[in-house]
C-alpha cells in the first residue's frame, strides 16, 4: 500500500506549501498525489524496474518530485516533508477533516492560538477564541464546532471505497492458496454499506493452520489480535481490523448468511425458521438434530419458502416480505451500465485528457462517455466559460469523427457540470447550454441556506429546459459534512414534472443519493443516473460503488437511465 501512503504525504506537502503561499507548487504536489493514488501498479515495483526514469514517465512527475519519491521509496521518508512539519507542527489530516478548514485557516490558527490538532481546535472553539481572530466570525466558530461534532459521530468508520479494494486484494491472495476451497467477503462489506467498521472474510479449508499462518503474516498486518484454527483477527496498516473465519464446507452457506447480516435481517429470518419448526444458526438449518441446509445460502432461503435475497438488500426494510411473496425486485446488476455521464478532464484541472478518459471508458465496455467539466463560477476548479465550452466541443467532435471513421461504436457526449447560483440561476448562458448533448447542474456553494431557500434554489434550476441532471443532490460528504437542508419531497415532485434526473454519485466520499433516498425516487417514479464524477481515468472504476448504492436502494435497471443504449439515452434527453 505504498501508493496510498506516498499519495497522502505528497498531498499534505501541497497543503504545507499552500500555507507558505508558494505559487503553482501546492497544486503540482496534489495532482501527483491523486495520480499516484489512482495508479493500478505498485509504484515501488515501477521504480525497482525502471528507476527515476520510470517515475518521470508518470504524468505530472518532473525531476523535483521524482527525487522526493525516490527518497521515500529508498528510506521511507522525505526530508523536505519532515522539515515542513517542523516549521508548522500541525496534524494536517486531522484538521482538514473538519468541513471548512483549509491550509490558510490552519496557519492562522497555529500562529495565533498554537492549534496543532483536533483536540486543540475543539478547545479554542469552545473557549470562544476563534471568533476574535482577524478575518474570523462567530459563525465560523459555530461551523467548526458543528464539523468536529460530525467527525466524532463517524469516528471508527471507514469509507467503503477505501476498504473494499484492499480487502478484495487480501481475498485474492488467500484464494491463490491451494488450501483454500471457498472464500467470500462477509459482514457489512458484503452488503456494501457506505461506511465500514471492520472487515470479515469467510473461508472453507481442510488445512486451516496454513491459511491462518499466511493471513497473520501478510506484509500489511501491523498487529495480531488473536490467532486460532477457526478464527484470527488482525489490524492492518490502514487502521482497520480484518477477521478471518474458517468454516466447514457443509456449513459454508449458513455461515455466510449469518456473518453477512444485517443483525435485523438475521433475527427476522430466524423467526421464520422457528415458525416452521426449524432452527437456523451459522452451522446450518436444522429440523431437530438433522441438518436440512447449510452448503449454500440459496438452499437456506429456499428451505424457508423464500426467494434468495441479494446481500445489499438485507436490512429488514421490507425485503423479507417480498422474498416470501416471491416478488423480490430484480435489482440493477454490476454490468448493466452502458456509459458514464459525469466525468472531468484536464480542461478543468482533472488529471486525464478527454482522449485518455474515452479510451479507458471504451476498454470498460462503455458505449458512451459524457465530459462534464466544471463551469466558470468554480474558479478553484478552473471552471470553463462559454468560449472554452465551445472550443472543447470542437475537440470532442474531432474525436467522435475519428471513432466514426474507424468503425468504433463509441461516442463522447458534450456536457458541463454547471453551478446552481444562490438564486437558482445557472452560471452559463442558455445559448451555450443548448449546444450540449445534456447539462448537469450542481450546488457547490452556500450550502448553509435555509431549507425553504435551498429547495426553491434547486427547483428553479430544474425549470431551466437545458438542465437534465442534478449532481450529488443533497451535497453530503461522508465523514465530513451532513447533507444540506432541503425539502426532498418537493424536489422529487419537481424532478418528475420537469423530467430531470437525479444522480447517484459513485465517489466513495459522496455516495449521494443515499439508499433511503434512492428508494424514495423509485417509489415516486423519478429517474436516476449513476455517475463516477471521475477526475482521473482510473477513477472511472468507482462506478461499482454507485451501483452498490443503487442496489441498496432497490433500484432496478429501468430506474437508471445510463443502462439505456446511446440512442435511447439521447432520445430521453430530447
Amino acid at each position: 500500500m505504498k501508493n496510498q501512503n506516498l499519495a497522502k504525504i505528497l498531498y499534505e506537502m501541497g497543503y504545507f506549501l499552500e500555507m507558505e503561499e508558494m505559487p503553482f507548487k501546492p497544486r503540482a504536489y496534489q495532482k501527483v498525489a491523486i495520480i499516484i493514488d489512482a495508479l493500478e501498479r505498485d509504484i515501488d515495483e515501477m521504480y525497482k524496474k525502471g528507476g527515476r526514469k520510470a517515475l518521470e514517465e508518470i504524468p505530472g512527475i518532473g525531476k523535483n518530485i521524482s527525487e522526493k519519491i525516490e527518497e521515500y521509496l529508498q528510506t521511507g521518508k522525505i526530508k523536505y516533508y519532515e522539515e515542513l512539519k517542523k516549521e508548522m507542527p500541525v496534524k494536517i489530516g486531522e484538521l482538514t477533516a473538519v468541513e471548512g478548514i483549509g491550509p490558510k485557516t490552519i496557519k492562522a490558527l497555529y500562529e495565533h492560538l498554537r492549534v496543532r490538532d483536533l483536540k486543540d481546535l475543539e478547545r479554542v472553539a469552545k473557549q470562544g477564541k476563534i471568533k476574535s481572530l482577524p478575518g474570523f466570525k462567530e459563525k465560523t466558530e459555530q461551523n467548526i464546532l458543528q464539523g468536529i461534532a460530525f467527525l466524532k459521530k463517524s469516528k471508527g468508520r471507514f469509507l467503503l471505497g477505501d476498504i473494499f479494494p484492499f480487502v478484495k486484494e487480501v481475498v485474492e491472495r488467500l484464494e491463490s492458496l491451494k488450501e483454500v476451497e471457498q472464500i467470500s467477503i462477509a459482514g457489512s462489506l458484503r452488503r456494501m454499506k457506505e461506511t465500514i467498521g471492520d472487515a470479515d472474510i469467510l473461508v472453507v479449508s481442510k488445512k486451516p493452520k496454513k491459511v491462518m499462518d499466511f493471513f497473520i503474516s501478510m506484509p500489511s498486518v501491523v498487529k495480531v489480535w488473536s490467532k486460532g484454527l477457526t478464527r484470527s483477527s488482525v489490524r492492518v496498516e490502514q487502521s482497520f481490523d480484518i477477521d478471518l473465519r474458517v468454516v466447514n464446507g457443509k456449513s459454508y452457506g449458513s455461515a455466510l448468511q449469518y456473518f453477512t447480516g444485517s443483525k435485523d435481517h438475521n433475527i427476522a429470518i430466524r423467526k421464520i425458521a422457528i415458525e416452521k419448526g426449524l432452527k437456523l444458526n451459522e452451522y446450518g438449518l436444522f429440523r431437530g438434530s438433522k441438518i436440512i441446509g447449510g452448503r449454500t445460502e440459496e438452499k437456506i432461503y429456499k428451505s424457508l419458502g423464500m426467494d434468495w435475497v441479494e446481500p445489499e438488500m438485507r436490512e429488514d426494510n421490507g425485503e423479507i416480505r417480498l422474498a416470501i411473496e416471491k416478488n423480490i425486485p430484480k435489482i440493477i446488476g454490476y454490468n448493466d451500465i452502458q456509459g458514464d455521464l459525469h466525468c472531468h478532464s484536464d480542461w478543468d484541472g482533472g488529471e486525464s485528457s478527454i482522449e485518455e478518459m474515452a479510451e479507458t471508458a471504451r476498454k470498460m465496455g462503455y458505449k458512451y462517455l459524457g465530459i462534464s467539466d466544471h463551469t466558470k463560477f468554480l474558479k478553484i476548479e478552473n471552471g470553463l466559460d462559454e468560449k472554452q465550452l465551445f472550443k472543447q466541443g470542437k475537440q470532442i467532435d474531432k474525436f467522435n469523427k475519428k471513432f466514426e471513421n474507424t468503425g468504433v461504436d463509441f461516442k463522447i457526449l458534450k456536457s458541463a457540470e454547471t453551478n446552481i447560483l444562490n438564486d437558482g440561476s445557472i452560471d452559463i448562458k442558455d445559448e451555450a447550454l443548448k449546444k450540449l448533448d445534456y447539462v448537469i447542474a450542481g450546488t457547490h456553494s452556500n450550502l448553509k441556506m435555509s431549507k425553504q431557500k435551498m429547495t426553491e434554489r434547486i427547483i428553479r434550476a430544474m425549470k431551466n429546459p437545458y438542465i437534465k441532471i442534478i449532481s450529488h443532490p443533497t451535497g453530503r460528504i461522508l465523514k465530513k459534512r451532513e447533507a444540506y437542508e432541503c425539502d426532498l419531497e418537493k424536489i422529487l415532485r419537481a424532478a418528475k414534472e420537469f423530467r430531470v434526473v437525479l444522480e447517484i454519485n459513485a465517489q466513495p466520499s459522496r455516495l449521494d443519493l443515499n439508499d433511503k433516498n434512492i428508494r424514495r425516487c423509485k417509489e415516486e417514479g423519478v429517474k436516476m443516473i449513476i455517475n463516477s464524477d471521475a477526475h482521473h481515468k482510473n477513477q472511472l472504476t468507482v462506478m461499482e460503488f454507485g451501483i452498490a448504492q443503487a442496489r441498496r436502494g432497490w433500484a432496478e435497471k429501468k430506474d437508471i437511465i445510463n443502462t439505456k443504449s446511446r440512442k435511447q439515452l439521447l432520445e430521453f434527453f430530447k
